[in-house]
């Protein structure tokens, strides 16, 4: 999030729907999804559910070879400059030692030069013949570049060894199946050549480094960092630290002081979006350590990437400046930018300054930036990303100005450095108006042909190179390849496993068959649960007749415009997913030691039981609606046993709890003062932040929403206490609903939970397998009385309506083929198709009929499909994790 970038996949061929003229010169890039933050759609139809998108650079052939011949140069010159093969060769020796140190003396490395490779990035793996005992190696892996030696360890372990690597949090890498030393499998005679279809493998998103990021250390970031190489990224972000780079160039080129700085940077949780100049100050000031300790990360960070091989992204200048340096240089051009998500325009937190780019002191700060990080650094990869309207609107649309601030931000990074880069992102010509094809032109001819690349982000939804004539000549990234630009990882790991290897294949692949008709759960965290609205509940409707452009059939819409709230969505199937549940669980017996098991089982009945809330919500509001006071309470208290019930739930894994995501950012601190600052930008980045008043809740709730373990039971669960609580009162006084009243509450209770500093477990607790079954049966097993119960409690507070629960026993909800619908912005989410207005009471009845019918049919078909598919599920799930839970 920036406020409004969403991830999404396409599986597309090279040949498919591409320009007319394709260079041979390929580029790994993605766009997400959090967790937090980030639209999905199902796995398996088009397009993807989660973070990626493939793409290649396509250029005209008027300008092909100008930006073919400038990339080549480039690449070049990075190669040249690359670390030494000996000391590549270490660092591979180190990532298989930390993964695997009992087979480090197993496998042999040796870098090996492109001419090898026909030209291209490759590794090969080989037999090795002198193996004669169990501490000789057997496996020799050669690869152009420490990434690419890596990315064949992976290769031969996945695919040879049939393991798989993930992070700890999503069940960690599953090794067992891995032979000991001296009996690992032999490859074919001839040995394994793959070679990259692209140069570069692209990672991360500008805001991943405050949604995840945010509090690591190096321990954690040497593990990311042997993670992107097994994933064969090699061009990565390397955003951490730059805050020590700025605070030395303003104080040593431009007279500032440390107070002058304060108001400039956001706090530890919030530099995303002060680096991109949404905000300033929230969250701070930043105290010296931090700088410090920052920078001196970073270097280690950069100094690994450059071991391996890697192609770190470091930031450019974009024009954003402290407000001191209007004072300091009271005749420089320097103007304030629009309000960025404020409730009230508030100065102390919005509105940013931008240097004009015809002041000479543009230029000047631009290259004191790139200077300096080479200096700290000792080197760089020559590629810088710079976004300088991510959100924020310029001042001025005259497109000579537009061309001479993207000169101005160019001249910046080339006066510091001859062979820059410029790497943008595309989101802003997707999300505003004001770019118009004047103005894009005028941007993207700021810039020589083969200096600029543009990222096309949302290029699966709204393609800007069909728009704009290819960018107008400019070389660009859109949807045919690989890459992630996720918003927060550490989620769907099977989905991040098959994008990565994306950098390797050159045909299209099969989905379906590739993942075996594997299901993803993940979403945007919208469910009602951890985005609670914050309307009058007679504004919220459920809508039976509408007409979107991804053939939406139902969902929920608000009556009065003022007034917002993302009505929870679907992409997939839920009887699917219930029925991949219900095999989940029944397998369980035999697959429950394994990590992997108990984190996808913890996952799949966390989603199933989000959209349970979701319509379990709907039906309070109707019978609050229909003025019954006894179905409001009975249905209120079940939404929030089901909170309860989820946080015991997430508490089974250490994947779900709240508890690690505050104790690391309190163990950055130097002391009780920092604790509490760090701990406070901890609570508040996942739940409400920004500017709020006393009765005005912040456009940025739960913008960085989490399922976690101790935030339901702590923090949404009493807020929808509060929201339930303001429905009976108004039923039993027979009074509208005191929206005022229930706002002051709630941002009440947000301002006091971020300012409390009570602990959270650091470690699951609880059986995953018992807890899900019990969930399952006490609110998805039809034959349960309480749940029988809660059926005919459904049935009379919408007069006898078909529900969910009555579809079967292991199907919920009548939503089939459900596109993601999305709001505006990265703190909402898109919606693809027309508003939603409301149907005809005749629209209504019919769509009810076809919705019945369907629903019976679904049913029917669910049923079928249990009982023929019960026995293949189970042995597809048994087959999964079968190795893992032998050995472990």
């Amino acid at each position: 999030m920036s406020a409004g970038q969403k991830n999404k996949t396409k599986n597309l061929s090279v040949t498919e729907e591409a320009p007319s003229i394709i260079q041979n010169l390929f580029f790994s890039i993605s766009s997400f999804s959090v967790t937090t933050s980030h639209s999905h759609k199902s796995i398996m139809n088009l397009p993807f559910p989660a973070i990626f998108i493939i793409f290649i650079i396509s250029i005209p052939s008027s300008i092909a070879g100008a930006g073919v011949d400038a990339i080549s140069r480039l690449i070049e010159t990075q190669d040249r400059e690359r670390t030494p093969p000996s000391v590549q060769e270490a660092a591979a020796r180190g990532v298989l030692l930390r993964l695997l140190p009992s087979l480090s003396s197993s496998f042999h490395f040796r870098i090996i030069s492109k001419k090898q490779c026909d030209g291209e990035y490759c590794f090969v793996i080989k037999n090795l013949p002198s193996f004669a005992t169990q501490k000789d190696p057997q496996i020799l892996i050669e690869g152009t570049t420490g990434v690419d030696i890596v990315s064949g360890l992976h290769w031969y372990l996945k695919h040879w060894c049939g393991s798989h690597i993930s992070w700890d949090k999503t069940g960690g890498s599953q090794l067992f199946s891995v032979p000991n030393a001296g009996f690992l499998p032999r490859v074919h005679s001839g040995g394994v050549s793959v070679q990259r279809p692209i140069p570069w493998s692209y990672y991360q998103n500008a805001v991943t480094s405050s949604y995840s990021f945010a509090w690591w250390d190096w321990e954690r970031w040497e593990k990311e960092i042997d993670w992107m190489a097994l994933q064969g990224v090699n061009l990565p972000l390397a955003f951490t630290g730059q805050e020590a780079i700025w605070q030395k160039v303003f104080q040593e080129k431009f007279n500032m002081s440390t107070s002058d700085l304060d108001d400039f940077f956001g706090g530890p949780a919030f530099l995303a979006w002060s680096r991109m100049g949404n905000l300033h100050g929230w969250g701070g000031p930043l105290p010296q350590s931090w700088f410090d300790n920052q920078l001196i990360l970073q270097k280690k960070i950069l100094a690994r990437m450059y071991e391996l091989g890697m192609t770190p992204v470091l930031p450019a200048f974009s024009g954003n400046v402290p407000a001191a340096l209007k004072y300091i240089f009271p005749s420089a051009k320097i103007t304030r930018l629009g309000n960025w998500f404020s409730v009230k325009n508030d100065l102390k937190w919005c509105c940013t300054y931008l240097l004009d780019a015809t002041d000479s002191l543009f230029i000047e700060i631009g290259k004191a930036f790139i200077e300096k990080q080479l200096q700290e650094y000792g080197r760089t990869s020559h590629i810088y990303n710079c976004d300088t309207f991510d959100e924020n609107t310029p001042p001025i649309d005259d497109p000579e100005y537009i061309s001479s601030l993207g000169a101005a931000i160019f001249k910046g990074m080339q006066s510091g450095d001859d062979d820059a880069v410029w790497l943008m992102q595309g989101w802003l010509f997707s999300y505003d108006p004001f770019w118009r094809p004047p103005q894009m032109k005028a941007l993207l001819h700021s810039v020589p042909v083969g200096k600029l690349v543009v990222l096309d982000l949302f290029a699966e939804v709204k393609p800007i190179w069909v728009t704009s004539e290819q960018f107008y000549g400019v070389p660009y990234i859109w949807k045919v390849g690989v890459g992630m630009s996720m918003e927060g990882i550490e989620q769907n790991p099977i989905v991040y496993d098959l994008m990565s290897e994306m950098a390797f294949q050159h045909k299209k692949i099969d989905v379906k068959v590739k993942l075996e008709n594997l299901l993803s759960e993940e979403d945007k965290n919208r469910d009602v649960i951890v985005a609670f609205p914050e309307v009058d509940p007679s504004l919220i409707s459920e809508q039976h007749d509408q007409s979107h452009h991804y053939d939406i059939p139902s969902g929920i819409f608000i009556k009065e415009t003022i007034d917002t709230f993302d009505r929870p969505h679907l992409w997939y199937s839920t009887s699917e997913v219930i029925y991949a549940l219900e095999l989940f669980i029944t397998s369980g017996d035999e697959l429950s030691r394994s990590k992997t098991y108990r984190y996808d089982l913890v996952d799949l009945t966390r989603q199933v039981l989000a959209k349970y809330a979701n319509e379990l919500f709907f039906k309070v509001i109707e019978a609050y609606k229909s003025h019954d006071v006894h179905g409001t309470t009975f249905l209120s208290q079940r939404f929030l046993d089901l909170v309860e019930d989820l946080d015991t739930l997430l508490a089974c894994h250490d994947g779900f709890l709240l508890g690690p995501w505050l104790e690391s950012a309190k163990k950055l601190a130097q002391n009780e003062e920092q604790e509490r600052q760090f701990e406070w930008n901890a609570r508040t980045q996942i739940t409400m932040w920004f500017d709020n008043t006393k009765e005005e809740a912040s456009l940025l709730r739960d913008y960085g929403n989490k399922y976690w373990s101790g935030l339901l039971h702590d923090y949404y669960g009493p807020r929808a206490a509060i929201y339930f609580k303001y429905l009976r009162e108004s039923l039993e006084k027979g009074k509208d609903f005191k929206l005022i009243e229930w706002r002051r509450e709630w941002i009440k209770l947000t301002n006091e939970w971020q300012k409390s500093r009570n602990i959270f477990p650091v470690e699951s607790k609880g059986d995953a397998l018992i807890t899900s079954r019990w969930l399952f049966n006490k609110y998805l097993n039809f034959t349960n009385p309480e749940t029988k119960l809660i059926q005919e409690r459904f049935q009379r507070a919408t007069n006898g309506k078909t529900s969910f629960l009555a579809d079967a026993n292991f199907s919920i909800l009548n939503h089939n083929n459900i596109m993601a619908s999305y709001g505006s912005s990265w703190a909402d989410q898109w919606d693809n198709g027309p508003d939603p207005v409301s149907a005809s009471n005749e629209s209504k009845k019919k769509s009810n009929n076809n919705a019945l019918g369907k629903t019976k049919a679904v049913a029917s078909n669910g049923v079928k499909k249990l009982k023929e598919g019960t026995s293949v599920g189970l042995h597809w799930i048994k087959t999964k994790y079968h190795k893992t839970t032998q050995k472990h």
